[in-house]
């Protein structure tokens, strides 16, 4: 196995690949959402389902930047509890003003 600095040098480290929510609602949930998109495409003219589609696609990229935020967030924190760990309580970790 390669490190994980190589892999991350590489550009082969790609966390949202690999992420397969277990979680039992996720997959009703999507069912539901497809469900209620094709009952839209019968309903809406082609016209407006496109805009539709387009919201979608305007609230998937957001919600793309949001995940990634936190996910920058969450490593940075990460990082924060191994220095505390290593180092104690307040030592290596500057505050910001």
């Amino acid at each position: 196995m390669k490190s994980i600095l190589e892999e991350l040098y590489r550009g082969n480290l790609n966390p949202q690949e690999r992420m397969v929510p277990t979680v039992p609602e996720y997959r009703l949930l999507n069912r539901k959402t497809s469900d209620l998109m094709e009952e839209l495409k019968q309903r809406f003219s082609e016209d407006d389902f496109k805009v539709l589609e387009k919201i979608l696609d305007l609230n998937g990229e957001s919600n793309s930047i949001l995940t990634s935020e936190a996910f920058v967030q969450g490593f940075r924190m990460g990082v924060l509890v191994m220095i505390e760990v290593f180092c104690g309580e307040g030592k290596g970790v500057e505050k910001r003003d």
